[in-house]
């Protein structure tokens, strides 16, 4: 919680999204009563920070069901990833996933002994189990999504894990992005929490998926590299570079750069799809369930922008607090429409005049701006209260602000 504090600290709303978060009594999710349910929150919680939260936070209708949609591609993509596991052995394992997930007591011991999320399929009889547990309409939907990310990763795996043109860039983030918002929304449809019209409007559903994946291959650069994949598309690095490698090279600094703001601004061509999708989620839980990723990766896009440092450094990250700010605020489309508008100025304003991308990221902004102004208005009184609040970093705020976290978390400690 310090280092949070501290990274933060000359972002006072942070701070006091941090304060309210340390302060706030802390949901209990108790699964005591049934040992097998436990277990899936158990995996849940290990193989994700990020969504565990926001997972259990819905409604129990979708809770459970959600929960194992996550673990069974999950699942999948522990096998898809796992680099040490030979292809003759892998492809036969994505294509019938789909499959595997209706065979009670199956379990796979083959992930190498560092993959992060070996366990779960070691335990994967436990997620059979509960799958097995759900309304047949959500297990079609899952069963059907499976099929189609596994056949898609299958494709890709067998390719050498290299993408060309952008189009098969779009093509790959909606194998492995694209079909979770197109299960997600056939769930939320299916239940009866959102219109049929959720469920059938693919086109935004994909986009949702794609801009997460898209923010995340931007940002895991240095990480893919490594492993040997190439998922920026070469039509894209290509124009900087003669090998994608060599934008790592210092002498490149400047066209490595170039090429990043390219990734950002075919990224941020998603955002216009992001904000229609969540204007149609009525639903209060699913629709916090769709916005706080989505406002993460608009955070994520900005901290990318114009930043070296993904070429130097991994694991770079947007700040805890700004991360518990964003999961407080994104409560409305107004409020998500205002945080849009607020990144979408960062990332207008660091763009550098003399980049070849400066124009394109500038009226990719512009009309995400243009757009919340005509349907979103209630964004310009929520715009201003962010702003007030960001702007606030005098000081004396900053070091009252330091003040009241150290009391509070002292007042806590010892009171607890």
């Amino acid at each position: 919680m310090a280092s949070a504090i501290l990274a933060s600290l000359f972002h006072p709303s942070e701070v006091l999204a941090l304060v309210q978060y340390k302060l706030a009594p802390k949901t209990k999710y108790n699964y005591s009563n049934d040992k097998a349910r436990e277990r899936l929150y158990y995996h849940l919680n290990m193989t994700s920070r990020s969504f565990a939260a926001v997972i259990q936070d819905l409604d129990e209708e979708l809770k459970d069901a959600i929960c194992l949609f996550y673990l069974v591609l999950r699942g999948l993509d522990t096998i898809e990833d796992d680099m040490t596991i030979d292809l003759e052995t892998k492809i036969p394992y994505l294509k019938t996933f789909h499959e595997i997930i209706y065979q009670k007591g199956w379990t796979f011991t083959k992930n190498g002994p560092n993959e992060k999320d070996r366990q779960l399929l070691v335990e994967f009889d436990v997620i059979i189990e509960g799958f097995l547990k759900l309304k047949p309409a959500y297990q079609t939907i899952i069963a059907d999504i499976t099929k189609r990310m596994g056949n898609g990763m299958a494709h890709y795996a067998t390719a050498g894990i290299h993408v060309n043109t952008t189009a098969d860039y779009d093509e790959y983030c909606h194998y492995v992005a694209g079909l979770v918002g197109l299960g997600l929304s056939e769930m939320f449809s299916a239940c009866g929490f959102e219109s049929p019209m959720v469920a059938k409007r693919k086109d935004l559903s994909n986009s949702m998926g794609l801009f997460l994946q898209k923010t995340n291959i931007t940002r895991d650069y240095l990480e893919d590299l490594r492993d040997n994949r190439r998922f920026w598309p070469q039509e894209i690095w290509g124009l900087y570079a003669e090998k994608m490698e060599d934008l790592v090279k210092p002498e490149n600094c400047d066209k490595a750069k170039q090429c990043l703001s390219h990734m950002v601004w075919n990224a941020m061509g998603h955002i216009k799809d992001v904000l229609e999708y969540l204007e149609m989620i009525k639903n209060p839980s699913c629709f916090k369930f769709c916005a706080i990723p989505q406002v993460m990766a608009i955070a994520t896009l900005n901290m990318l922008h114009t930043n070296y440092k993904i070429f130097t450094h991994e694991n770079i990250k947007i700040r805890k607090g700004e991360t518990v700010w964003l999961m407080k605020e994104s409560d409305s489309i107004d409020k998500v429409a205002a945080i849009f508008r607020l990144y979408a100025r960062e990332i207008n304003n660091k763009s550098d005049p003399l980049d070849p991308h400066f124009v394109n990221i500038g009226v990719a902004c512009g009309e995400i701006e243009q757009i919340c102004v005509d349907k979103y208005p209630g964004s310009t009184a929520e715009l201003a209260r962010l702003q007030a609040g960001v702007m606030a970093g005098t000081s004396g705020s900053i070091i009252t602000a330091a003040v009241v976290v150290a009391g509070a978390i002292a007042f806590k400690s010892t009171f607890a």
